[in-house]
């Protein structure tokens, strides 16, 4: 256990964190679930919008890497296209 009072509010921002990092990650995966199960072009391509933003939100905070934001957009946007 932490000695520091530093380090007790450390762990707890860390946890606060934690949590609401694992919150959105978590929304924009089932995002990204929606939109792949999704099948009239029209509504796909209204969810794509919506859910690149979501994405590039987890990139800008580190969530997720940046590569693999590129490479998840790139994926759903073809995917969209193809419908």
């Amino acid at each position: 256990m932490a000695n520091h009072k530093s380090a007790l509010k450390r762990i707890r921002s860390n946890e606060k964190r934690r949590v609401l990092n694992r919150y959105q990650h978590k929304t924009t995966r089932n995002a990204i679930k929606a939109l792949r199960l999704a099948t009239d072009k029209s509504d796909a391509s209204a969810k794509l919008s919506a859910v690149v933003s979501m994405i590039d939100k987890l990139a800008k905070k580190n969530i997720i890497h940046d590569n693999k934001a590129a490479n998840l957009k790139s994926k759903l946007t073809k995917h969209v296209s193809k419908l």
